[in-house]
């Protein structure tokens, strides 16, 4: 069955055609013959009672430097889609937040993946909250005291902006380190938000694990190894990934989390974890597809647009 298909993402142009798990996705539905359009986020619009978005048909093919074509500029009804890709990358900000509203006005008559309600209520490192057990401990908190008062307790922290990706502005504060008073004001200066605050797993110098899950199942992991000096492992900032399996503690929180997400509509999940560690659940953008498919062989993209099939089969 060939579904009309809207890709909601960053300009197109621009990507990384060897690590994109959004191109990824899109090539793969393009195999199965899916009609693809794509379309900016600002560029999704409501109008008196519709939702329209202004973009282009779009063709994508692995070639380097030429990996798309687009057909004629156009203003469609995304309501007559099959389906619509929720895939800019974060900041998860108020437009971000803005464009899932929005979204959320044809779904699920048209399949929006991820779900955008549960996107907008579950962002990366807070529905983490809902197991403590399961993380290192956490504070989100603005209170300079009382981020004191929590390194003091657990001395090495990692501090980052609660809603950041890719790695932008983590720091690792070891027990005698000096800069938190100055790293306070420089966050808070730039933002109302407040900050998260974890306990140091030294488990991250052996690398940080993406573990996918499609429809609340794993499907493998790839790990993130830090490069030489650098606490972060991310990928955008130099991490190497190297393949891995699973572990029989991946695997209980995965058997955890799982059925939450599979309820909240999560199609496409990345979670982090650190040693034993759960430390962030990815369902804005998540990437690691083209990493995970390179090392085991398997078709990940293939997976995930088998479940949206189905899904859509029976609506």
């Amino acid at each position: 069955m060939a579904l009309k298909v809207a890709i909601q993402m960053d300009p197109i142009g621009a990507i990384n055609i060897d690590a994109d798990s959004t191109f990824r996705l899109a090539e793969e539905a393009q195999a199965r013959g899916h009609e693809l359009f794509y379309y900016t986020p600002d560029k999704l619009i409501y109008r008196e009672g519709r939702v329209l978005a202004r973009g282009w048909p779009l063709t994508v093919r692995r070639e380097k430097g030429n990996h798309f074509t687009l057909g004629a500029e156009a203003e469609v009804d995304l309501s007559e889609f099959d389906v619509v890709w929720l895939r800019q990358d974060p900041p998860f900000d108020m437009g971000y937040i803005t464009t899932t509203h929005i979204l959320e006005r044809i779904h699920p008559a048209t399949l929006v993946v991820n779900d955008p309600f549960w996107v907008r209520n579950s962002p990366e490192k807070l529905l983490v909250l809902n197991f403590p057990d399961l993380t290192p401990p956490t504070l989100i908190a603005r209170d300079l005291a009382t981020i004191r008062d929590f390194k003091a307790r657990h001395g090495d922290v990692i501090l980052k902006p609660l809603y950041g990706n890719g790695g932008a502005g983590v720091f690792r504060l070891d027990p005698n380190d000096r800069n938190l008073a100055s790293l306070h004001e420089l966050f808070t200066g730039i933002s109302r938000e407040p900050l998260i605050v974890q306990k140091y797993v030294p488990a991250v110098v052996k690398g940080d694990k993406r573990i996918i899950l499609v429809d609340g199942e794993p499907v493998g992991a790839i790990n993130r190894v830090p490069a030489e000096g650098e606490t972060r492992s991310n990928m955008h900032v130099g991490g190497r990934p190297e393949r891995v399996g699973l572990t029989e503690r991946d695997l209980e929180i995965c058997a955890r989390i799982g059925p939450v997400l599979r309820e909240k509509g999560q199609v496409f999940v990345g979670i982090d974890v650190i040693g034993d560690w759960l430390t962030e659940i990815n369902v804005t953008s998540p990437t690691g597809i083209q990493e995970l498919e390179r090392f085991e062989g398997t078709n990940i993209a293939e997976k995930i647009w088998q479940v949206i099939e189905a899904k859509r089969a029976t609506r």
